[in-house]
């Protein structure tokens, strides 16, 4: 194994992966910056701890011949955490193991690219964050279901398809059962039906109304261009949600005053995004889509191998789940159709990812700081030091006093009332005593 290592924070880390490598029996070669080799060769693995997040020159990385995987530490060096730029020519990762929070080099800019597959180990640096990067396990509990539920609980309105895109219409109303939307009526510019084998569960409407027990509306997916007028009409009174997707993206039909419960949402790809804001995308993709998101105090969704989404208060989500894949004609359709039942359907959570942070307004390199402690028993008389660390398991925080741990110093503390805990692995509670604050997952 080969670990390249520079004169700051990430070289450190990366001499310490390099003994505990050691100590588990690897043949591991430390290599410093200053005088690392043109090539590496003869290496199964490949750490990558030259420089990190404060980066800010020019770095030309080895090249990696032969096999070998490569392992990042925070970010592959060479590019600018803060824009996403690349400076020099870094080492393409494999992995990258993003340390305390995100940066927008892990999701924006050309350097994305060079990041390979994204781990996270948050170590209890960012506790308290707006933006995030959005898991599969975050979307367990985001669809609720409630005894008393009937038709039009979750249902949704669709205005989408015409006699020369009658597939969309399809498309979007069976992503929109496959989310659960519990009632579907659908107009659309022409008879569709005619043309494609719609769900029975669809119920065709030709009223131009919006019908008022709907809890969202999705509107544009193959109305064509020309369907703007027709679309306007439809959206006048409109009370709910409306997703704008596909031919439904145009300036003259969003409407920015709405009240949160009332949020329009936006749904480009790229070109679709440069077309509503009259220039290119640039390489700072977040940024673009949260000034969009202010402009038109809209929530935008820009689709892409990485997709952003921000709200028009500025903050952000991140997913990099999908796949190539999805680069084909319709996914667009049934993504608005899975958005528009989604909303009719779920409770929205106001707070971002626990799990994942990102760092998107502040440098990156500001993320970094001391770990949170972690609050432990404090140990009786017949305590073992092994029982001495082993974290408090019980939903009920108790009264009595604690030892507080954190790196190398301890601190005691004393809890002075009972606080019952929600039965979530993500709890954190916060304890502050002594001008220190101290967390207890």
């Amino acid at each position: 194994m080969a670990v390249l290592v520079g004169p700051g924070l990430n070289g450190a880390d990366g001499r310490v992966a390099a003994a505990w490598l050691r100590s588990r029996g690897a043949k591991v070669d430390v290599i410093e910056t200053t005088s690392q080799p043109k090539d590496l060769r003869g290496f199964a693995l490949v750490i990558d701890a030259a420089f990190g997040l404060g980066c800010s020159r020019p770095y030309q990385a080895p090249r990696v011949l032969g096999d070998a995987v490569v392992l990042a530490v925070d970010l592959p060096s060479g590019v600018d955490a803060d824009s996403g730029a690349v400076l020099g020519s870094p080492m393409p990762a494999d992995v990258t193991m993003a340390l305390g929070a995100l940066k927008r080099a892990h999701v924006t800019g050309v350097a994305a690219a060079f990041c390979g597959q994204l781990r996270f180990a948050g170590m209890g640096i960012v506790q308290h964050f707006d933006d995030g990067l959005v898991e599969d396990r975050d979307l367990g509990t985001l669809i609720q279901r409630e005894p008393g539920d009937h038709k039009w609980t979750h249902a949704i309105q669709v205005f989408a398809g015409s006699t020369l895109m009658p597939g969309a219409a399809d498309l979007v109303v069976r992503g929109a059962l496959a989310a659960g939307a519990s009632m579907i009526r659908l107009s659309s510019r022409g008879d569709v039906a005619e043309l494609v084998d719609l769900p029975a569960e669809v119920v065709r409407s030709e009223d131009s109304k919006f019908e008022k027990r709907s809890r969202c509306v999705v509107a544009g997916p193959g109305v064509g261009t020309d369907g703007v007028d027709w679309l306007g009409e439809r959206l006048i009174d409109v009370s709910v949600p409306v997703v704008l997707d596909a031919d439904g993206l145009n300036r003259s039909l969003i409407r920015s005053e709405t009240p949160d419960e009332q949020r329009w949402l936006l749904t480009p790809h790229e070109g679709e995004f440069a077309r509503l804001t009259g220039e290119p995308l640039p390489a700072d993709r977040l940024e673009a889509v949260r000034s969009f998101a202010r402009a038109t105090n809209c929530v935008v969704l820009l689709k892409g191998p990485t997709t952003i989404i921000a709200d028009r208060d500025g903050r952000v989500r991140v997913v990099r789940s999908g796949t190539p894949t999805l680069a084909t004609a319709g996914s667009g359709d049934v993504l608005s159709g899975v958005i528009g039942a989604t909303i009719a359907g779920a409770t929205i959570r106001s707070r971002p990812p626990r799990s994942v942070p990102t760092c998107t307004d502040a440098p990156a390199r500001r993320c970094r700081s001391t770990p949170v402690p972690r609050i432990f028993r404090r140990p009786s008389a017949t305590s073992s030091p092994r029982s001495e660390r082993r974290g408090l398991s019980p939903n009920t925080l108790p009264l009595g006093p604690f030892i507080a741990t954190a790196g190398d110093g301890e601190l005691e503390c004393t809890v002075s009332k009972e606080v019952v805990m929600e039965k979530s692995p993500e709890t954190v509670l916060e304890h502050e005593e002594e001008g220190r604050a101290f967390s207890l997952r």
